[in-house]
């Protein structure tokens, strides 16, 4: 049940036009980026991008291991989907579980040695990917600008939960009814 406004007479914020516009495109390049690194990841190298990212984020642990809870929080997953997904990763040897040894409620996920060697094999290209579609596009001032946008909403989806009773849901009309109300 969508929640009513705090004050009878507040409306809905609609978008202006620019931000309507701006909104658009950068709702369209986070669905196409990572569907164009995910292409080229599965081309290259037989990963989806989140099994690339769940690679490497345990190749940058000490040991190349992780609590797979901390895991699924560095991979924005599911429990349950990471499970899955770690179980495909272990049939073809590229990690392994096993209980976590200071406390054995969590289990570990470890990034094995052939594992690492995958990876290591499908960085180059990944990264020429990653240069190639967001870097090279981009001069120093956006490169700089592109940074400190994505840490503000980043910042702000963090304190998200603590403000949603401040938020009013979505409109009915996702496209926008008006963009100049």
């Amino acid at each position: 049940m969508p929640k009513q406004p705090a004050h009878p007479n507040d409306q809905p914020r609609w978008l202006t036009p620019a931000e309507l516009e701006t909104w658009q495109q950068f709702a369209l390049m986070l669905h196409k980026l990572p569907t164009a690194l995910d292409a080229q990841l599965q081309q290259d190298a037989h990963l989806s991008y989140i099994e690339y990212y769940v690679l490497a984020g345990l190749s940058d642990q000490p040991g190349r291991r992780m609590r797979m809870s901390d895991l699924a929080v560095l991979a924005n997953s599911e429990q349950s989907r990471l499970s899955h997904m770690m179980s495909r990763l272990e049939r073809r040897g590229f990690v392994r579980r096993e209980p976590d040894p200071t406390n054995g409620r969590y289990t570990h996920a470890i990034l094995t040695d052939a594992g690492y060697a995958h990876l290591a094999e499908a960085a180059p290209g990944h990264v020429g990917q990653v240069r190639d579609l967001v870097f090279d596009v981009l001069d120093p001032a956006e490169l700089n600008s592109l940074r400190a946008t994505a840490e503000k909403i980043s910042e702000r989806i963090d304190r998200w939960p603590r403000r949603a009773d401040t938020h009013q849901d979505a409109a009915p009309n996702v496209r926008q009814r008006d963009a100049t109300s």
